[in-house]
């Protein structure tokens, strides 16, 4: 027993090892510029099939990434809903959309690689597809967006769809850029993350709540 949990801790371990190290490499240089083997030997692994044994395919490797910030992020999103005081708040619903990834990157202290990470991953189609599928299973997430639809002024449908895409490119896209600009140490427009959570909610409020200018009828 205590021979199969010694195996079991260092390779748990090796695990962490593997994912810190491909988080920032795909951070970096992006997933298909970045071998498994580059990624071992970034980890302090010898074997350079370590990635394939823990992990399997790259695909399963960077859904290991992203459902490991999921569970942290999903606790603050629940917290954050629970909170809430008025259901008819746009900004409440909008802040509890937006402040989670923000303040799960501030707790992860400096540097951080998650956000670059995610913007690599959301310009991808493929792999784009894995962080979708990973939201549909945040309850949280469901609860923010039913609220959200419920509060909106009343937008033409294929308008509410092509700002609910804005909206998530900005999410990704600010964050990225912020966690750049830290790695880099260069100035920011937000001293906090608490602080840039606060901006980019202010400017997904104003992008849900703007008039829709009338286009051309076919």
């Amino acid at each position: 027993m205590a021979g199969r949990t010694l195996r079991e801790e260092q390779a748990g371990a090796t695990r962490e090892l593997l994912l810190t190290a491909a988080e920032r490499l795909f951070a970096e240089h992006g997933v298909y510029a970045v071998s498994n083997r580059q990624v071992s030997e970034a980890a302090g692994q010898g074997n350079n099939t370590a990635v394939g044994y823990h992990f399997g395919t790259k695909t399963d490797l960077v859904r290991a990434i992203v459902r490991r910030h999921s569970t942290p992020i999903e606790e603050i999103r629940a917290r954050l809903v629970a909170d809430l005081t008025d259901a008819d708040d746009v900004r409440g619903w909008v802040d509890c959309l937006v402040r989670p990834s923000l303040e799960h990157l501030a707790a992860l202290g400096s540097p951080t690689w998650y956000a670059r990470f995610c913007a690599q991953v959301a310009a991808d189609p493929a792999l784009h597809r894995i962080m979708v599928e990973e939201a549909l299973t945040s309850p949280s997430l469901q609860t923010i967006i039913d609220g959200l639809n419920r509060c909106l002024p009343d937008l033409p449908s294929e308008v509410r769809a092509e700002r609910g895409e804005m909206v998530r490119h900005l999410i990704v896209h600010v964050a990225a850029e912020r966690e750049r600009a830290l790695a880099e140490h260069t100035p920011t427009p937000r001293a906090t993350w608490d602080d840039a959570a606060t901006g980019l909610t202010d400017a997904v409020v104003g992008m849900w709540l703007a008039p829709a200018t009338p286009g051309a009828q076919p």
